[in-house]
């Protein structure tokens, strides 16, 4: 809006003055020559006043007859002007009658010499076209520019009222001249992220009403079937084995509250967000050591860095890289490895495995919340939520993630700055 302002200031200022400038310039050059004419009439009557006033008519009827120049002298008590028109030596007085006739009046003496009726002069009347020429100048400069404005300022309005209408594919499209590009951008980015957000809570509520249907179901048929192993003479080991598996279902709802926490909690790139120094080799060996107990298959870290000092969120960069090493787990067959490796600018985290690879008709949607496979059948028990969860740590990071699968292995990519922008 200030650029708004500081255009609409400067163009109306430099209109005034350049319109104004040249149309003076011209009434002046052209018109306003008014000094010029009177100039003989004040000599004639300075002449006058030098003679005898017996001999003043005389001398004016022997001057050559002029019909568009009446001339006559009239005694001071003939004539009568207005209270603020005075009659002196130096100063011609003109007067305009109804019938569109001009009279000019000067002092010679105790006299006043009265040129009259005159035609006026039709350029007497250019001053009022030129002022109203001005004005309509910068009427029409106004115009051009308050015109698109106007109808850009209406796409605003119009799209705002569509969008508050719950109409959420509402975009701006406007010329790169526009005054207020920079707002519709801002006004597309906010329509863009508020629409994810709906879908994505649209898709977050339908998945988790899915996702927690079947562990409720399965509550409560044990509920209704908890009276026949409490009975006295009932199996303990089976009584304690259908606890078991009844806490196993309230695990697995805990589980995915704790997890769609998570998710949501990074749901945006909050500012004032504390950043802590931390070692990224570090980091992944100590996931590693963490992890590795979990599975008996190997993790190697191929890197030629002894230590990687960065600035961020260590924790969730090891949230993400725990998620990526529980998911090779599930599917790798001979072992899992992890590499970190640096440019000037970014810093490059992946693991692999050599399992089973992920369809190609999968690999675009892997990264969306609750998205799982139909064709794996290893172990797909996740809520869907942990390559979603990588996302938006990375989005967090200013960074990203992909992956790349085929028969020899399946890589999952986490790239992101060293320093982060602000």
């Amino acid at each position: 809006m200030k650029r708004l302002f500081i255009s609409l200031y400067l163009l109306l200022s430099l209109s005034f003055l350049g319109i104004g400038w040249t149309l003076d310039s011209l009434w002046q050059k052209n018109v306003d020559d008014n000094n010029a004419l009177d100039a003989p009439f004040v000599a004639l009557a300075q002449l006058l006043a030098q003679l005898p006033q017996d001999t003043r008519k005389a001398y004016l009827e022997a001057l050559p007859a002029n019909p568009e120049l009446p001339l006559n002298l009239l005694d001071a008590d003939q004539v009568a002007l207005a209270k603020d028109q005075q009659l002196s030596p130096n100063n011609v007085v003109t007067t305009t009658t109804n019938d569109a006739e001009q009279f000019q009046f000067i002092m010679v003496g105790d006299q006043v010499l009265m040129a009259g009726p005159l035609d006026i002069d039709p350029r007497a009347n250019l001053r009022n076209l030129f002022t109203l020429f001005f004005y309509l100048s910068l009427a029409l400069v106004a115009l051009i520019w308050v015109g698109p404005l106007s109808r850009d300022l209406s796409i605003l309005r119009k799209a705002t009222k569509e969008f508050g209408e719950a109409k959420w594919d509402t975009r701006i499209t406007l010329s790169n001249r526009s005054q207020v590009k920079p707002l519709a951008s801002t006004f597309n980015e906010m329509a863009r992220h508020i629409s994810a957000l709906i879908e994505n809570q649209k898709h977050l509520s339908n998945a988790v009403s899915h996702e927690i249907r079947t562990p409720l179901a399965r509550l409560k048929f044990a509920l209704a079937l908890m009276p026949m192993y409490c009975q006295p003479d009932s199996d303990e080991q089976k009584r304690q084995d259908f606890l078991n598996e009844m806490q196993l279902d309230i695990k697995e709802m805990e589980n995915l509250l704790h997890e769609l926490l998570t998710y949501a909690s990074l749901e945006s790139q909050r500012e004032g967000i504390q950043l802590d120094e931390y070692d990224l080799i570090q980091l992944v060996n100590q996931t590693i050591k963490r992890l590795e107990s979990l599975s008996p298959l190997p993790i190697h870290l191929q890197t030629q860095l002894s230590t990687l000092a960065l600035i961020g969120e260590p924790a969730l960069i090891e949230r993400a890289l725990q998620n990526l090493v529980t998911n090779a787990q599930r599917f790798a067959r001979t072992g899992i490895n992890i590499e970190v490796t640096q440019t000037q600018q970014k810093v490059s985290l992946s693991v692999s495995n050599d399992g089973e690879p992920i369809p190609e008709i999968d690999l675009p949607k892997v990264f969306e919340p609750f998205y799982r496979s139909q064709s794996v059948q290893n172990g797909n028990k996740g809520h869907g939520l942990g390559l979603a969860i990588i996302k938006r740590i990375m989005q967090r990071h200013q960074g990203d993630v992909t992956v790349v699968s085929n028969p020899q292995q399946t890589r999952f990519s986490l790239t992101w700055p060293k320093k982060r922008k602000f």
